[in-house]
């Protein structure tokens, strides 16, 4: 297993199988193109490795030449746009088009048109991964190394922004499973307590939006600051900067089983822009969890906690029975949002923390 940047890579195709792979080209082209003199034309960046053990192989005179074409942005492929074209002239000449892969073929679709331009005479493509599966266009492959799944790999070339392309195995995407959940409970719920127990069982990260808020501002962080100048002024922070503070907090624990956030999302928009994030993960909001208790009991158990919290918001039940007010205002939202795609559940609050904490468990192990 290997990361690069914020991702999980294991071990996929082997140094061996590779070279055993180039040797069947390898055989393929010297049969085909003795007499050909052709033009080994290499597609920069992934392809030099591959081209270089496909030239060595070759036995009688070829030339090189390289074209840059870019395609990929991180794990997405994005436009088509050729960085350098080819020397010496391609006109009249076998030219060897060396891929490090093929899946949707649209590089080769761009790189066959500019070799027609160019007035090569005959044009053969070789690769040293092909995902058929992906492949949506009409040009023959004529030498194919290996034919994988449409999984997205690094090694022998090939990269993942930026890192990987000297691994001498070639390695897939490891997708992380995680568990994600958005916990929410009114105030005098326990959910601060369960969110505490949650964590420990499930080896789950707790981000709670006020804890990042207060670290961001108290440590003069880039983003801290700028929310703090729109809390100065009394506006709400946007939650573009919200975001890339919880951006932020994901980042430090890529290798965490999985998060409970806690304050966040508050707004339909809020959760549509944490399913983005997450969705730049690889992975997903698996469910909202709110626990259920009936306002008196609240109520009581508020006042209670009033009597040796010291907190004022405890002691008044005019300002608690609004607290509670707000929150279902809040979440009424939410919940509806959530039930949509199937991933509300309400929790019985009432009980001892274990009990409660055994009907969330249930909850979660389903998911």
């Amino acid at each position: 297993m290997v990361k690069l940047h914020d991702k999980q890579f294991e071990k996929f195709i082997g140094n061996d199988a590779i070279n055993h792979a180039i040797n069947g080209i390898a055989v393929k082209l010297n049969d085909e193109l003795k007499d050909k003199r052709p033009v080994f034309l290499t597609v920069l960046n992934g392809a030099f490795l591959f081209s270089a053990e496909i030239i060595k192989r070759f036995n009688y005179e070829c030339e090189l030449s390289f074209i840059k074409v870019a395609s990929y942005e991180g794990m997405q492929q994005g436009e088509i746009t050729t960085v350098m074209g080819a020397e010496p002239t391609l006109k009249g000449r076998t030219v060897v088009v060396v891929e490090d892969i093929v899946d949707s073929g649209n590089t080769i679709e761009a790189i066959m048109q500019i070799l027609d331009n160019e007035g090569a005479e005959i044009i053969k493509i070789a690769t040293l991964c092909y995902k058929p599966s992906a492949y949506g266009k009409h040009y023959k492959l004529d030498y194919v190394g290996l034919e994988i799944d449409n999984t997205f790999i690094v090694g022998y070339g090939l990269d993942y922004k930026g890192l990987g392309r000297n691994l001498k195995d070639i390695y897939k995407h490891k997708p992380t499973k995680m568990t994600n959940i958005v916990l929410f409970g009114p105030p005098g719920a326990g959910k601060g307590t369960q969110a505490e127990v949650l964590k420990e069982k499930y080896n789950l990260v707790h981000i709670s939006t006020g804890d990042v808020f207060r670290y961001n501002i108290k440590n003069a962080t880039e983003l801290g600051t700028l929310a703090k100048s729109y809390m100065d002024k009394g506006h709400l922070v946007p939650d573009e900067v919200t975001i890339k503070m919880l951006n932020a907090e994901v980042d430090k624990n890529a290798d965490a089983n999985g998060f409970i956030f806690d304050g966040f999302p508050r707004t339909e928009a809020q959760a549509e822009a944490l399913s983005k994030l997450m969705d730049e993960k690889d992975s997903q909001i698996d469910a909202m969890i709110a626990l259920e208790v009936e306002d008196e009991v609240l109520v009581q158990r508020l006042l209670e906690r009033g009597k040796t919290s010291g907190r004022k918001d405890d002691a008044n039940e005019d300002v608690i029975r609004n607290r509670i007010k707000v929150y279902y205002n809040e979440t009424a939202i939410l919940k509806d949002y959530y039930q949509k795609k199937d991933k509300y559940h309400g929790i019985n609050g009432v009980g001892s923390i274990n009990e409660i904490t055994e009907r969330l468990s249930k909850a979660i192990d389903k998911l």
